[in-house]
């Protein structure tokens, strides 16, 4: 009997739609790619019980964390230029809030793909990095949270 067993999850890269072939930036993890079905209960004359109906669905914000790099990635730039952190003097205007439609390809070991997913009107709503200990020899964590409409799997 051939086992199927389901791949790790190596890595990520996260490519802009538009762009074939160009990766920005890679993640160590992702989080965050789930849809959730809201229902709503409504009570109908003497039933003892209620009717279920499905309402609209939910999706989480998109996490993504990494290494810390540079700021010059496309990714990065974008990040800063929506959150208002190019400068003390740049607002945060539907002219620097700018959605995108972004890809993500959980890359197996060889930085092949193995599945994708788009991400459409996304928008960075945070950005952090994680806390720093000049006693303790680990990276620096960057973590990028992004605000979507809805997700579809390539």
């Amino acid at each position: 009997m051939n086992e199927i067993i389901p791949p790790a999850s190596f890595f990520f890269a996260l490519s802009f739609s538009g762009e074939v072939g160009k990766v920005d930036a890679l993640f160590n993890e992702v989080s965050g790619i789930s849809m959730e079905t809201g229902v709503e209960e409504i009570a109908e004359g003497g039933n003892p019980f209620v009717h279920r109906v499905p309402t609209t669905v939910k999706y989480s914000n998109l996490v993504l964390k990494r290494g810390l790099v540079a700021k010059n990635s496309e990714v990065a730039k974008w990040c800063l230029k929506s959150l208002g952190g190019f400068s003390s003097t740049t607002s945060t205007t539907t002219e620097t809030l700018t959605t995108k439609t972004i890809i993500v390809h959980l890359l197996d070991e060889d930085g092949k793909p193995l599945q994708s997913w788009s991400f459409f009107n996304a928008l960075p709503v945070k950005w952090s990095i994680s806390g720093s200990n000049a006693m303790i020899n680990e990276i620096s964590i960057e973590t990028l949270e992004l605000s979507y409409s809805y997700f579809q799997v390539l």
